[in-house]
């Protein structure tokens, strides 16, 4: 990744060969080289391969939001306190979110977290999911322009 200062690694496990059928000999290989990998300073990502086919969507969140953790947006307007802490929640949340859950969040009122909502959307930092007339759920957006399938 930029500046080589970070490493990760996300891996795919099917139940076969990392559960049912391992013996305790191939068990204790893989818990040895996780942890090689920590000591190492890798970041580790398990990520089952029944969650990829049955819950694709939250793998996808999953993985950009580990992605993010490396990558540094640059950013084309400067953020206040509460729109960088907006970006921070976002970040973490792996859906998206409301703007009373964001209220609570930034203990401000709905109308004020509305705001900075609006304000994020138009300085490109999150993007509106749900509601047509009504903005009502929102979530960050991809600035890593991944083609999902």
């Amino acid at each position: 990744m930029p500046g080589g200062d970070v490493k990760g690694d996300i891996e795919i496990h099917d139940y076969r060969s990392h559960a049912r059928d391992v013996d305790t000999r191939r068990f204790k290989d893989l818990c040895r080289r996780q942890s090689l990998l920590t000591l190492d300073d890798w970041i580790y990502l398990p990520i089952a391969y029944l969650s990829i086919r049955e819950e694709p969507e939250f793998c996808k969140q999953l993985i950009l939001s580990f992605i993010g953790k490396f990558i540094s947006i640059d950013l084309d307007a400067p953020l206040n306190f509460m729109e960088a802490e907006t970006v921070r929640y976002a970040r973490r949340l792996l859906r998206p979110f409301t703007p009373m859950e964001l209220a609570k969040h930034l203990y401000v009122t709905d109308r004020y977290a509305r705001n900075v909502l609006h304000e994020l959307v138009k300085k490109d930092h999150l993007a509106v999911v749900g509601g047509n007339l009504r903005f009502r759920t929102y979530q960050l957006k991809n600035r890593l322009d991944i083609q999902w399938k």
